[in-house]
């Protein structure tokens, strides 16, 4: 049974130069051949304004990033359980409350030039992609328990924050949990869901969640795989890719966007 690729009122989205133009699901979901992955993240340090604006310096048009919530249930851009990787921090981000991570650099580990930069709110990166044109594609990243949590509070921020006449957010998460409170609580916005190996019961799976895109480990794919993928009308993301060649292969099997930590060099080998 094939899916709707997109739903029934959701807003025609902005084009850009990276635009799919083809037809298909992932032009009506408006989605770009390449999305900056956590920003930019070969350039700055991830999950960062400075990441966004990395990205927004490259000519993306969307940013995937990462949400998760902090001890007081507020919505920051972060990918890890742990503060140890990407900040000067310690322990987990869940037992940190907003006030406590703002007092970390998420910079300096990057490299030093970027020393002093802050764990985001999902409310100032929003902001910051309003003003520089680029679309969210926001990942449910839930701590362990969190996954309702997670979803009810990303999609009440994003929806104070994200003005009604642009398109959407596209909302991406691994927690079926996640996806299934996003479409109860935002029906007409996109959803992806993201998966690693392709599992036994994907096609359930996303019929079930009601989902517009299956966001795929890039490694894991095949031509067989994205052919099967593609008859059942879904747009197909993979991530991550950073070589040219990759991408162009990619493309050429039928995959319609490719999530890249430097979207500037993936940008450089479009058709």
């Amino acid at each position: 049974m094939p899916h709707d690729p997109i739903p029934d009122n959701a807003p025609p989205a902005d084009t850009g130069t990276d635009d799919n133009d083809g037809g298909g699901p992932a032009a009506l979901l408006g989605l770009p051949r390449v999305i900056g992955h956590r920003g930019a993240a070969a350039s700055a340090p991830e999950n960062t304004v400075a990441s966004f604006r990395a990205a927004a310096a490259a000519g993306a048009t969307m940013v995937e990033f990462d949400v998760k919530l902090t001890s007081d249930s507020q919505a920051v851009a972060f990918h890890d359980e742990t503060l140890e990787r990407t900040t000067n921090g310690q322990g987990r981000i869940r037992d940190l409350s907003l006030g406590e991570l703002r007092r970390l650099d998420a910079g300096g580990w990057f490299e030093p030039v970027f020393a002093g930069e802050e764990i985001p709110t999902l409310e100032a990166v929003l902001d910051f992609l309003l003003g520089v044109g680029i679309r969210p594609n926001i990942e449910l990243k839930p701590c362990p328990g969190r996954d309702e949590e997670t979803a009810r509070v990303v999609v009440a921020v994003a929806s104070a924050c994200w003005p009604a006449h642009r398109p959407p957010p596209l909302l991406s998460s691994f927690s079926r949990e996640a996806l299934e409170v996003a479409r109860e609580l935002a029906p007409t916005w996109p959803r992806g869901l993201i998966v690693d190996r392709l599992p036994p019961d994907w096609q359930d799976a996303t019929l079930a969640l009601g989902v517009s895109a299956l966001h795929c480990q890039q490694r894991h794919l095949s031509p067989v795989a994205v052919e099967e993928i593609r008859r059942t009308g879904l747009a197909i993301v993979a991530w991550t890719v950073n070589d040219s060649d990759r991408a162009r292969t990619l493309w050429k099997w039928g995959v319609d966007a490719v999530v890249s930590d430097s979207p500037d060099v993936i940008l450089g080998a479009l058709p």
